[in-house]
């Protein structure tokens, strides 16, 4: 036990206490993000985790190609392109020429749905930004890769069990 008592702080003593804190914790991100109140424009769109990453990036990253996105969302470019053909259908996404080489396309929010899009997301970039901003640069990449190898550790039990 810690010596000041602090259930948080004897959490972090033992491994089992650290997973159990964890598990009361995980739930209640998940059910305050799931809350978030998706812009209403957007609601008809039925949006997958897959496609907040990819507005997430091109919201605060801006505008890139669709093999950019591909390599930062960790896909396929068809599977990017699929989506961005279903967003850019939709009205959220456009596409254009890369003015300095022709060949590629440019991917980026509207302007008319990017005030929607930055009031829904940022609120979790600026939660985390108060969340990590605290860190070292050593920490915050410790507490990236610990909620990467938990993700897929997850993922391997859903493949175990398929």
């Amino acid at each position: 036990m810690s010596t000041n008592g602090d259930p948080v702080d004897d959490a972090m003593d033992d491994v089992d206490d650290a997973i159990r804190a964890l598990l009361l914790l995980m739930p209640r991100m998940v059910g305050r993000a799931k809350r978030m109140p998706v812009p209403e424009e957007l609601q008809s769109l039925a949006l997958a985790p897959r496609h907040l990453s990819l507005l997430s990036y091109l919201l605060f990253d801006g505008p890139t190609t669709v093999n950019d996105l591909a390599t930062r969302l960790e896909v396929a470019p068809t599977t990017v392109s699929l989506m961005v053909g279903e967003l850019s259908r939709k009205g959220v996404l456009e596409r254009r020429e890369d003015e300095t080489d022709r060949r590629r396309r440019i991917v980026s929010i509207t302007d008319g749905m990017r005030p929607s899009i930055s009031a829904w997301l940022s609120r979790g970039a600026t939660a985390w930004r108060h969340a990590l901003a605290p860190l070292t640069p050593a920490e915050r990449r410790m507490v990236v890769d610990t909620l990467r190898a938990y993700e897929e550790g997850v993922a391997e039990t859903e493949d175990e069990g398929a």
